[in-house]
């Protein structure tokens, strides 16, 4: 342990702080007097931490603007794009959706057409809706234990793309929510071939190509424009990302438009130093932080092998740090096991879906993290052995399993996203609402990928979908309670 803390000290020691962090802290023990923007002056009046409070400063001289970068915020975007392999990068402070909203709408014209995963984040369909934007969608498949989205392929790329030839542009999520990995370099290859871009939401991927044992990032693989959660793996703030954009095909004026039409007016300098200061640390401690990350996950994970019930989802491309378990012996459901998990031993996951829930790693995590996982799971897992025993359960499978797999290839788009979303809409029952056409977004959240799209028909499936998850105590978004009775907005066809 005095060994492993004095090679941190010494790390920490060759790091050096970052250029914008430095430069406002020297500002501020100056004696200018703030008569500008944000209204607390740099004192502590609320419960914000002063530190941070302290260095939440606006557009002042010598500290450039985010929208108009020609100094400092030039040389820090630069330099996170060298990192990562970009030719150019930007500093997003409204988080990864501001970047998918500009990605989106940069790269295709109004009323244009995009290919697009079905399994993307809401703020892709908000981009279609923003845009009036055709869509055809990717289905990816589902693995069928778990019932979690698989990545894209690039033959199920190409067969869309020879479909139709007046797709525009080709936008996908690598890694999933739950740690799914494309081959982006095959697909970016396929979808050149066509001139046209691809879009990558790498939100859950900002670790990758840091090192050996994890993916290359879509960068480096032939993205046309990459987005990045700094927050979501790296040791950044909330709210953090960034944006990537390569190659010819993209009008790089007409993106940096829709940056400033989609981002605040008034970009955080706190979150742009937390920014910074992610990007050079993992940087410069990139072995040994990825390496330590590494040697507790492959150990975790032997010592979980002895688990006769509890099983952790591993497929050969996926990535390391997002453990997704499930209770083979059917004893516990996702919810059930998310309770559970919190309940008894203090440990918060990510999220819970019908049959498991996820928990995330990242090179923040100490020892201790995977020691009270590791141990939480055995325990269940001999829970699991003595009630699946009394119960006569053996490997019995959630009987709603197989209504999630079949549940997205039964949508179907009836009117397109725009026209729906802007249609009026009325309430029906839940149990009322096959063969309506949905007014409204249903998601779990998080992931916070639709369950049902404005447009889309209501099946019976997806009712009962929307239903198990409800009963369960899942987070459902977009449906209303009324009395215990819950309803759904569907399209009026009347007005």
């Amino acid at each position: 342990m005095f060994t492993r803390d004095m090679e941190q000290r010494k790390s920490e020691r060759n790091f050096k702080m970052g250029e914008l962090y430095r430069k406002i802290k020297e500002y501020v023990q100056e004696d200018y007097y703030p008569y500008h923007m944000p209204g607390h002056k740099r004192n502590l009046l609320g419960s914000t931490a002063l530190p941070v409070a302290e260095i939440d400063i606006t557009e002042i001289d010598g500290f450039d603007n985010l929208h108009n970068a020609t100094q400092v915020l030039k040389r820090l975007q630069d330099k996170a794009a060298s990192v990562y392999g970009a030719e150019e990068s930007f500093y997003l402070v409204n988080g990864s959706t501001s970047g998918i909203l500009s990605a989106v709408s940069a790269a295709l014209p109004a009323g244009g057409k995009l290919l697009m995963a079905r399994g993307c984040h809401k703020s892709a369909y908000h981009a279609v809706y923003l845009r009036d934007l055709e869509v055809k969608y990717l289905w990816s498949g589902e693995n069928e234990d778990y019932g979690c989205n698989l990545a894209v392929t690039p033959q199920q790329v190409e067969q869309a793309l020879l479909e139709d030839g007046g797709i525009q542009a080709v936008f996908i999520v690598s890694p999933t929510y739950e740690g799914m990995v494309a081959d982006v370099a095959a697909i970016a290859r396929v979808v050149h071939k066509r001139g046209i871009p691809l879009i990558v939401d790498e939100a859950h991927g900002a670790h990758f190509g840091f090192h050996p044992a994890w993916p290359e990032n879509s960068c480096r693989l032939g993205a046309d424009l990459v987005v990045h959660s700094l927050h979501k793996t790296l040791p950044s703030m909330t709210q953090t990302a960034i944006l990537h954009v390569n190659g010819e095909l993209i009008n790089r004026d007409r993106l940096k438009r829709f940056l400033q039409i989609y981002q605040s007016s008034s970009p955080s300098y706190v979150l742009m130093a937390s920014m910074e200061d992610a990007i050079e640390i993992t940087s410069l401690r990139a072995e040994e932080l990825f390496d330590a990350f590494l040697r507790q996950w492959n150990n975790m994970l032997r010592k979980l092998d002895g688990c006769k019930w509890i099983k952790i989802l591993q497929e050969e491309s996926m990535d390391i740090g997002k453990l997704v378990i499930r209770d083979s012996s059917g004893v516990f459901s996702g919810q059930q096991l998310y309770r559970l998990l919190q309940d008894r031993f203090h440990l918060q996951m990510e999220m819970a879906a019908g049959s498991y829930v996820l928990a995330m790693f990242t090179i923040g995590d100490k020892e201790e993290a995977y020691e009270r996982m590791t141990k939480a799971l055995l325990e269940i897992d001999r829970e699991c052995g003595k009630k699946a025993e009394a119960a006569s359960f053996g490997n019995k499978k959630h009987k709603t399993d197989a209504i999630y797999r079949n549940v997205r290839l039964s949508t179907k788009q009836r009117i397109p996203l725009k026209q729906a979303w802007d249609c009026e809409t009325i309430e029906v029952a839940l149990e009322e609402s096959p063969q309506h056409i949905a007014g409204e977004f249903i998601y779990l959240y998080p992931p916070g990928i639709p369950l049902i799209v404005p447009g889309e028909e209501f099946t019976e499936e997806i009712s009962l979908l929307i239903k198990r998850d409800i009963d369960m105590g899942c987070n459902v978004q977009g449906v209303i309670n009324h009395n215990g009775r819950f309803y759904v907005k569907v399209v009026d066809k009347r007005a």
